[in-house]
């Protein structure tokens, strides 16, 4: 009777378990649950996080008003303490799929392998072009009253926005701020109803364009505007336009929302197999604390995968 010969598939070596590009706080907690699962993980960060310009960060529990800087610091310092995780600073231009997994192309030349990538990159805001508002940028133009508003409440504001945009986040902004003007920065799309609306709650509409965001380190003095002069204000609320850092989603074949963040489901997972996301890169409600949960939701379920894999 002739033997059987069973063929077993040769495992494929891996670098790593879990490669992650960027190292801000959704990679870092990532990192942290993979670690603790005893996975291999490489964070790759490029040292430039979203929040660099903000002076101190709000509304996250148990660092309330601490800086940006300082979190992510102690962040590291915690995951570097699990052995099988490495952090190396630099950038990642490339990512492809491989037999197996994903490789990873540095911009210093050097390149790395995985069987799972998570992206957590961020987003890189993209500001209109006007004098001073990239360096007031996340100092006192800001975006979130949930992150900031507490800070200037009571305060004469301002919103850049226009349309039914600005009309949804006037009446957000007036619960911190009942000295409050929009500024449309050309004619304003607000529709009759809604400018009445805003004129009954003493809501003044400028509609000429802003010129200039004149400030101190950050700090906003006044508005000028083309036509009308200047205005001084403490803050202005604004959204700027995001973009992706790197094209990832051609490289590895996923999908972006209409916003340009990349496209996930309720367990971080992208359109591409294998290759999950967190953080700022997948939502608009960048606050801390979501985008850290993000990480570990990512992880874990990331790991599951692997698991199930290999039993």
């Amino acid at each position: 009777m002739k033997s059987l010969l069973i063929f077993v598939p040769k495992e494929i070596d891996m670098d790593f378990d879990v490669i992650i590009i960027g190292g801000s706080y959704a990679g870092l907690s990532a990192a942290l649950t993979l670690a603790r699962a005893t996975r291999t993980v490489l964070i790759v960060d490029s040292g430039e996080p979203c929040n660099r310009q903000t002076p101190h960060s709000y509304n996250f529990l148990t660092h309330d008003g601490d800086k940006p800087a300082e979190i992510a610091a102690q962040a590291k310092a915690e995951v570097l303490k699990y052995p099988t995780v490495k952090f190396l600073a630099g950038k990642v231009l490339s990512a492809s799929e491989i037999t197996g997994g994903f490789t990873v192309g540095l911009e210093s030349g050097e390149s790395f392998s995985a069987r799972k990538l998570i992206i957590a990159t961020g987003l890189k805001d993209v500001l209109p072009d006007i004098k001073g508002l990239a360096e007031c940028w996340a100092i006192s133009v800001i975006h979130c009253p949930y992150c900031h508003g507490y800070e200037v409440k009571g305060e004469k504001i301002g919103l850049m926005m226009n349309g039914e945009q600005a009309y949804d986040m006037v009446k957000n902004l007036y619960l911190w701020n009942k000295n409050l003007s929009l500024l449309t920065n050309g004619k304003s799309e607000l529709t009759a109803e809604q400018t009445e609306k805003l004129k009954s709650k003493s809501i003044q509409i400028i509609e000429d364009e802003i010129v200039e965001f004149v400030h101190a380190n950050g700090e906003l003095e006044h508005v000028v505007f083309a036509n009308i002069g200047q205005l001084a204000l403490k803050a202005v609320y604004a959204r700027a336009d995001v973009k992706q850092h790197v094209d990832f989603d051609v490289q590895l074949n996923f999908e972006l929302t209409e916003l340009n963040t990349i496209k996930v489901n309720e367990q971080q997972q992208t359109t591409a197999k294998g290759v999950y996301a967190a953080g700022d890169c997948t939502t608009m409600f960048r606050s801390l604390s979501v985008i850290t949960a993000t990480g570990t939701m990512a992880a874990v379920v990331l790991n599951k995968e692997m698991i199930s894999e290999d039993f």
